[in-house]
């Protein structure tokens, strides 16, 4: 989703990724119709205006999801004060591990190549929930004509690179994924403004707010994900990605091949700044400090992007890359792949 533009334009586009939510994608389209509401979202800071942050606080406050729009509209417009608060002293950490799905393929394919354990290092962490890729079980349901047209079945592989847990699920279309054997972590760490703790009750209850209302599968994944970290606790520093991540990419390469991964973070800072991000990244990867995985927004980081064929107009679609290379379109909640190679 595209942040840093009109009101409009954000509740629509969010409007488009949001689909598998009938209750967020009607009020984000009827944002798009209300200008009213429009002004009162416009008076937020730009960065507090977006679509997922607002309709969890109003949810935080006790709007009802699902529920009619006119629940929210209300809610908001006579406001007195607690949902602006709750926008201004929260953020959209969402930490979705059902990404994992399309991010361990590549870390598997880098520690093939390396030979060594992994050194994971995630670029704005929130609470390092994405951060055990080795403790899912994958199951992939490959395409066999690879468009996804046509009543062709499918084939399904299931993967567990390390210990056995939870399922992901995940749909692959346009090309041969290749999973290695597995592949060893030695070390998990990451960097955020302000780091969730996964043993604080209020953040973990936010963290689930933030999950849209229809999707108890993804609560029970964040759950699952939740206890995981409880019982090995990652590295989290407090940081800005634009300062201190070469610090600790450095500390990071005494255990293994670092691997500084990001998800749906870059498009949270202004345009210029992901021009900065990208060049920090692109200059650590030249000098064989780390590799670099991005799982962005298909416009957040465009040098990206353009590498692979061209995103349809109105396709949404994350973009997967592997050092500034896209290998594949991805959705944003990870249940679903399109290989570029």
């Amino acid at each position: 989703m595209e942040l840093f533009t009109s009101v409009a334009r954000q509740y629509e586009d969010f409007a488009a990724n949001a689909t598998d939510s009938p209750c967020f994608a009607d009020w984000a389209h009827r944002v798009t119709e209300d200008a009213e509401l429009q002004g009162w979202i416009a008076q937020l800071p730009p960065i507090k205006q977006q679509p997922n942050l607002v309709f969890a606080a109003a949810r935080w406050q006790g709007v009802p999801a699902p529920g009619p729009y006119e629940g929210l509209r209300e809610s908001l417009l006579a406001d007195d004060g607690a949902i602006v608060m709750t926008i201004m002293c929260r953020a959209t950490q969402t930490n979705e591990v059902g990404r994992s799905a399309t991010l361990a393929p590549v870390f598997a394919r880098i520690a093939a190549e390396s030979g060594r354990p992994l050194a994971l290092l995630e670029a704005g962490a929130s609470a390092g929930l994405c951060l055990y890729p080795d403790r899912y079980t994958y199951r992939y349901l490959l395409d066999d004509a690879g468009d996804g047209e046509g009543d062709t079945g499918t084939t399904e592989v299931t993967w567990t690179p390390g210990v056995p847990g939870p399922e992901l699920t995940c749909t692959v279309k346009g090309g041969h994924l290749d999973l290695p054997t597995g592949f060893e972590v030695g070390w998990r760490g990451g960097l955020d403004l302000s780091p969730m703790h996964v043993d604080d009750a209020d953040e973990t209850a936010w963290l689930e707010m933030l999950v849209w209302p229809e999707q108890d599968g993804r609560r029970d994944r964040l759950r699952a994900a939740v206890e995981i970290a409880r019982s090995e606790p990652p590295q989290l520093r407090a940081g800005d990605i634009l300062r201190d991540l070469p610090e600790l990419v450095a500390e990071a390469g005494a255990h293994g091949e670092v691997v500084v991964f990001h998800s749906a973070v870059v498009a949270y800072l202004a345009p210029p700044d992901r021009e900065r991000f990208a060049g920090i990244m692109t200059g650590l990867v030249a000098s064989g400090a780390c590799r670099w995985v991005s799982n962005e927004g298909k416009d957040v980081l465009p040098e990206v992007t353009r590498t692979g064929p061209p995103v349809p107009t109105g396709h949404p679609t994350f973009v997967l890359g592997l050092d500034g290379q896209a290998v594949a379109w991805t959705h944003g909640h990870g249940s679903s792949m399109r290989l570029l190679d």
